[in-house]
């Protein structure tokens, strides 16, 4: 139920059972529980109950401790799609991740538009410009009080992919321009038609198989 919260969207009891696969007196027990050990926090909205995590923090952590969780064996096709389409692409809380956000950090480096720095990564001159022409205000960005751009080491690449205030807003901007769609159910993403297009021009990285 906790991993169906990693894409940082707030979701009720009922829906994080069905997730879980579990009746909704089990779910309520397993939800209180994460909420004592302050993983997860409830937002009241109306008459409703939604459940999301805690912070950005828990989202790190959780994506770290998959690094030495065991693999669950994949025992159907859509199992295995899904598990797949993951692997490609998706969100890690507000960021991107899989293969697409490893490349995309990649590709930042390669063209030196991110250079290594205390504690993550700094922007250049030629970088400003790039994010600024796809819809990033990095000025604003470094006015925020979370860390500007960050790595996090990515659970199935076994990579960094870029974190921080940078890595949640070239999602939003990628979002926003319908280059990448959430997925319908969890926290994988695709990469539209003008997505291709606009990630290869703009960032010079063709999509990810």
């Amino acid at each position: 139920m906790i991993e169906a919260l990693l894409d940082g969207r707030s979701l009720s009891a009922h829906e994080l059972a069905a997730v879980g696969s579990v009746r909704a007196p089990a779910a309520s027990e397993h939800l209180a529980a994460l909420v004592r050990g302050q993983l997860i926090r409830v937002r009241p909205q109306g008459r409703h109950r939604l459940y999301e995590l805690a912070g950005k923090q828990v989202a790190t952590a959780l994506e770290a401790f998959a690094q030495i969780c065991p693999t669950t064996p994949v025992s159907s096709l859509r199992a295995s799609s899904q598990a797949e389409a993951l692997r490609s692409a998706r969100t890690c809380y507000d960021h991107l991740a899989g293969r697409f956000g490893v490349a995309l950090l990649d590709a930042f480096l390669e063209h030196r538009w991110l250079v290594r720095s205390s504690p993550g990564y700094s922007v250049t001159a030629s970088g400003q410009r790039t994010l600024r022409s796809a819809g990033v205000d990095v000025n604003a960005l470094k006015r925020q009080r979370r860390v500007f751009a960050r790595s996090c080491l990515d659970w199935t690449e076994r990579r960094p992919h870029l974190g921080g205030a940078l890595g949640a807003a070239v999602t939003t901007a990628l979002l926003d321009r319908d280059w990448i769609r959430r997925r319908p159910q969890g926290r994988g993403v695709v990469i539209t038609p003008a997505g291709k297009i606009g990630l290869s021009q703009a960032f010079r990285i063709e999509p990810v198989s």
